[in-house]
């Protein structure tokens, strides 16, 4: 796992790297980022991932997901969906960082609203810490599975947005799990990841006939 940044931002080892060039970026990082400095900071999205590397859309989709744990009806699906769907696309294209429009890069969260957060799953958060690490690259570095896992995410971007009682957390909790293989590279938590997705959308999409209609409606908007 990677050590905590220091205040300049930088992580004390972070010219060193992995065999294949790969910069571990994990969730003490994660961690890291978000506990120092002024509670009251406003964290503009494009600042926060200027300088990561591998684990850029990762942090991206950490924080889209955000919006889905607050327990108002509609707030996750209205905030986090559309993010959801620009990190999804953007993966299905195959860009290797994310890219973000000046009004979405100008935009983000307080610190002090990230680090509740990070607080409140912090135990669980320990546990994933010890167990995930960067392995079976097949599942999360070649271009083909970042474009299954772009499509994925887009599926469980619009299950999130369908107004489907009780489940913002269940989606949000899963959309925090691709956030985390995102950036620990974990193929194995990213295998899982598809798994549950998939699983999902034939549940709750295709089992009530939403996702289909909702699908359709999408495609009508994104045509005229």
């Amino acid at each position: 796992m990677t050590p905590p940044v220091d205040p300049d931002g930088t992580t004390p080892d972070a010219s060193r790297t992995e065999a294949g060039g790969y910069r571990n970026e994990g969730i003490r990082t994660l961690q890291a980022m978000f506990e120092r400095g002024d509670p009251d900071e406003h964290l503009p999205l494009g600042k926060v991932l200027q300088g990561l590397e591998q684990s850029a859309f990762g942090v991206f989709l950490f924080i889209a997901i955000l919006p889905a744990f607050i327990p108002i009806p509609g707030i996750g699906g209205a905030v986090s969906s559309p993010l959801v769907f620009l990190i999804g696309s953007q993966l299905l294209f195959g860009m290797s960082r994310p890219w973000l429009p000046g009004f979405i890069a100008r935009r983000g969260p307080k610190r002090s609203t990230v680090h509740r957060f990070l607080s409140k799953i912090s135990r669980p958060l320990q546990r994933l810490d010890r167990m995930l690490k960067p392995r079976l690259a097949v599942l999360t570095v070649p271009l083909p599975a970042r474009m299954l896992t772009g499509v994925l995410l887009l599926l469980v971007g619009l299950l999130l947005s369908l107004p489907i009682p009780f489940t913002n957390y269940l989606f949000g909790f899963q959309l925090l799990l691709f956030a985390l293989a995102l950036i620990e590279r974990d193929g194995a938590l990213m295998l899982f990841n598809w798994l549950a997705a998939i699983a999902a959308g034939l549940f709750f999409g295709l089992g009530s006939g939403q996702l289909i209609s909702e699908s359709i409606a999408l495609f009508e908007r994104l045509t005229s």
